[in-house]
């Protein structure tokens, strides 16, 4: 990096240079310079987040380059090599999305449909969790504004669904059926086959939202009776800004656009299609299907190391979730007597999540397994090393300790308190 003095000579001697002029590049010279310090000294934080978004894979950037400059026709245009040449990629992403989750490439729409809206005159009744992605939820509440009557289900303390509670809950006048195939917050893998055949014996239509599933685990929508699936490209390291729907064709599942205007996407889902994003979302669900076998072991064997490593040196610690069924790149951890949002804020140099506990400590038991109302979400991906799987650990093993240390409830069991003798009081 250059020093200011140089700077200033190498400005100097620039020909016919005013001073103004030099004055204004030496203030540009300067504010680099600041930035590249600042950049020496604060370096980035380690990335443990792979739930709320993946990193692009460099390959799938590849394929999305020609379509940013090059190839830059409508796909929509049918007259010119232009839009020839822009459609036949984005036909050939429809299939890679397709050929990932074993559906037809006919049934892939970029990106959106309802089906609730459609059958609203016969069937006004939905179905959903309690656990649902936010995205979910909020529009299960826009339908109940519209009239439909939504039912959400509470989930068992392992969050998975109560098959039987589900069966009991379908009507006849229940359309639709919405839940996720993977937890975005405790990576519980939802029976989405027992779920799917459910549906299908009561003619009601099953739609997962498997975003934090596809290209993670296999998933073939004919075997598990799905209707409608969700996929989004930034959760399978492929662009942010695009997704696709699955829609089946036999038997058919009939959705009221949400969006209308020009009639793309078969009249499912108007305005013309981003060419660039879609490429990038075929590509990432190509490299996934290449790789998920190995992808899924590197992750089993390094969310294994994370979770032994912090379980052996730390007592009271709870995983969230089934232990069976689940992601293993979604690691869901309380810590007993230690408030998650206080972890996250010591361990600035680690990017991780936290947020309320799916099972609320019972005052009346007094389960000291779940002291803790906040949890700690690490996610690990295709990217994450040996290496910063050992540094999150050790850090996160400090400073629990050093919180426990502060915390008043871990002095009295360490004096040997029974804490369920004591009458706790709730304000």
């Amino acid at each position: 990096v250059m020093n200011r003095t140089l700077s200033r000579k190498l400005l100097g001697s620039m020909c016919g240079i005013s001073s103004r002029r030099l004055s204004f590049a030496q203030s540009a010279v300067n504010t680099l310079i600041k930035s590249r310090e600042l950049e020496k000294d604060e370096l980035r934080p380690l990335y443990m987040d792979f739930q709320a978004t993946t990193p692009m894979d460099p390959r799938v950037l590849d394929a999305m380059l020609p379509y940013q400059v090059n190839y830059y026709g409508n796909p929509h245009s049918r007259t010119h090599a232009y839009g020839w040449e822009s459609e036949t990629a984005m036909e050939k992403a429809r299939k890679q999305v397709a050929d990932l989750i074993g559906a037809d490439p006919r049934e892939i729409v970029f990106t959106s449909g309802g089906v609730a809206r459609f059958y609203k005159a016969k069937k006004n009744h939905i179905i959903t969790t309690q656990t649902e992605h936010k995205c979910v939820l909020d529009s299960c509440r826009i339908l109940e504004a519209e009239g439909f009557e939504v039912t959400y289900l509470p989930v068992k303390n392992n969050g998975l669904i109560d098959l039987k509670q589900l069966q009991e809950t379908i009507r006849p006048d229940t359309s639709l059926v919405s839940i996720m195939t993977i937890n975005n917050e405790i990576g519980v893998k939802q029976p989405i086959k027992e779920i799917g055949h459910l549906c299908r014996s009561k003619n009601v239509f099953f739609h997962t939202d498997a975003a934090q599933a596809v290209g993670k685990i296999p998933i073939n929508v004919n075997d598990c009776k799905v209707d409608l699936m969700s996929i989004s490209g930034h959760k399978i390291y492929g662009p942010k800004g695009v997704g696709a729907l699955y829609v089946r064709r036999r038997p058919r599942v009939r959705i009221e656009p949400l969006q209308n205007g020009g009639g793309q996407e078969r009249g499912l889902r108007s305005g013309t299609v981003p060419t660039p994003l879609v490429v990038g979302l075929g590509a990432a669900c190509e490299i996934a299907q290449q790789e998920l076998e190995y992808d899924h072991k590197c992750v089993t064997v390094l969310a294994n190391r994370l979770v032994q490593k912090i379980v052996s040196e730390i007592p009271d610690v709870v995983m969230n979730g089934d232990p069976d069924q689940r992601y293993p790149g979604c690691v869901n951890l309380s810590f007993a007597y230690v408030e998650g949002e206080s972890l996250l804020m010591a361990l600035k140099d680690v990017a991780l999540s936290s947020g309320r506990s799916v099972k609320d400590y019972n005052y009346t038991t007094g389960d000291l397994m779940h002291m803790t109302f906040f949890f700690v979400r690490f996610g690990i991906g295709r990217f994450t090393t040996d290496e910063e799987v050992d540094y999150t650990v050790e850090k996160r093993i400090q400073q629990v300790k050093r919180l426990r240390e502060m915390s008043p409830l871990w002095e009295m069991v360490q004096e040997g308190i029974d804490l369920k003798s004591i009458k706790w009081t709730q304000h």
